[in-house]
């Protein structure tokens, strides 16, 4: 499994204080007055009084927003905006204003591209507002532009290496979706994806969005686990001006940006319970409300989610809704552990080495028997992620070419020996370094769960769910 993204793709999202706006408009008493009004709300801005210092000054700038008025001394608004979109090949927002019978130019303007247009006379408050709200949609344009070609470069390096029968049956049932989702326009029906950490889950997701009608449209990767809690709501669901402290401006969520495109959400039963309840109504009624306000919003985009957790555990210790649960899991995909995919360690492990070696211009590398012993022998707590960074790491410390067993800090007796004494931490990944630790305590108790959990700090509970995760027994 691989999954590539482009640095260079990332959108720059400018502060107020850094936007830039050009003013167009030969009316000098109501130019100067509009910039002061700008000027004060913390924008940058300058003054073009006809089309030759527009294009001009257009050039010098790169507004993030031209102010265009429709009558200028030397020609039409219509031809500046014309020269935006194609000769200057900008996406440069534009709001129109035009006086009184110049409505027909209005609607001419939006058809070349204009964002909004204002009649005039223009109030100076109103036109600040339309200003932030013609900006704000821009940005969100840009980021979800940003956003579309991220994840279509993204799919292009994307594969799901494995023979064994559990990964050929995930293909069929991938496949099988697929042809459900592009037999029709309707919101496809929901997916959750099960599996242990590092099994592939987003990637998997990813491959459901590539292979679906809606491949040209936003993917919007949520990781729940990782949404600061004071803000959660505000960040799924959005929040219009003056929600709470801090809330200058309406902000659209997560859910929302994901448009008509992917919602994924992983690591869903972190979200806390009140939440869940949220969520579910938005999947129920397929409308959302923004922090705020009482207005629905529809709600069109196709929701995968995916969890490393025992759902019925949750549901059981009353930390997961059941009609949550029933709601997401109407398609399921279980993704197998890599310790069950015997028959693909090594397809996955040639695949990780000449990738590495490929992409650093290294030799070739070939694995010799003991490390191929080693790694059929190894439990691999932390699954395809964990052999990816142990592969990637003995590729670049040794130059590719022959790798052994202690190349990649293995043993062929290591899957056996856990109850020894861990000698070199860095040559471990987290999830290694927790099964190791929690195997020496155990050895050493006997396998008396309530003294290995003192032993480790944690609580009994604690040491039973790690126990679990990776099956200790």
């Amino acid at each position: 499994m691989k999954h590539d993204s482009d640095a260079s793709l990332e959108p720059v999202k400018l502060p107020a204080t850094e936007r830039q706006v050009l003013i167009v408009e030969d009316e000098s008493v109501f130019a100067r007055a509009v910039q002061k009004h700008l000027e004060r709300s913390g924008y940058l801005s300058q003054i073009a009084g006809d089309l030759k210092s527009a294009d001009r000054k257009f050039r010098e700038l790169s507004p993030d927003l031209v102010l265009l008025d429709m009558r200028l001394p030397d020609g039409s608004g219509l031809d500046f905006l014309s020269d935006i979109r194609n000769r200057h090949n900008s996406n440069a927002a534009v709001l129109v204003m035009s006086a009184y019978g110049e409505l027909e130019d209005a609607v001419a303007a939006m058809k070349l591209g204009a964002s909004d247009y204002l009649k005039k006379p223009v109030d100076l408050d109103e036109l600040l507002i339309n200003v932030e709200k013609v900006l704000d949609k821009s940005e969100l344009t840009r980021k979800l532009t940003y956003s579309t070609k991220r994840e279509q470069h993204a799919a292009e390096g994307v594969v799901f290496l494995g023979e064994c029968r559990a990964i050929a049956a995930v293909r069929r049932q991938v496949e099988q979706i697929a042809r459900l989702t592009q037999a029709t326009d309707s919101i496809p029906p929901t997916v959750l994806i099960l599996g242990e950490t590092g099994t592939g889950k987003d990637v998997l997701a990813r491959l459901l969005h590539a292979g679906s009608r809606r491949r040209d449209r936003p993917f919007v990767h949520v990781d729940c686990a990782s949404l600061p809690k004071d803000l959660i709501e505000a960040e799924l669901f959005g929040h219009e001006k003056g929600a709470f402290t801090n809330a200058h401006i309406a902000r659209t969520g997560l859910i929302e940006a994901a448009e008509d495109g992917v919602l994924f959400l992983d690591e869903i039963a972190e979200l806390p319970p009140g939440l869940q309840s949220k969520l579910l109504a938005v999947l129920e009624r397929r409308t959302l409300r923004r922090v705020g306000t009482t207005r629905e919003r529809p709600v069109a985009a196709w929701i995968i989610a995916a969890t490393n957790r025992d759902v019925g555990e949750l549901i059981e210790q009353g930390e997961f809704r059941s009609d949550l649960y029933y709601r997401l899991n109407v398609l399921n995909i279980t993704l197998p552990p890599l310790r069950e995919r015997e028959g693909d360690i090594m397809i996955l492990a040639n695949y990780f080495a000449e990738q590495t070696a490929r992409r650093y211009g290294l030799d070739k590398p070939v694995f010799r028997k003991d490390a191929e012993e080693a790694m059929l022998k190894n439990p691999w707590p932390g699954n395809v992620r964990e052999m990816k960074h142990l592969i990637e790491r003995a590729v670049l410390l040794t130059g590719g070419g022959e790798l052994g067993a202690e190349a990649m800090s293995l043993s062929p007796g290591s899957a056996s020996n856990a109850g020894e004494p861990v000698r070199d931490l860095e040559d471990l990944t987290l999830d290694s370094a927790e099964v190791l630790l929690i195997k020496q305590a155990l050895e050493r108790t006997g396998w008396n769960v309530s003294r290995a959990a003192r032993i480790l700090g944690i609580t009994r509970m604690a040491l039973r769910y790690r126990m679990k995760k990776y099956h200790l027994k």
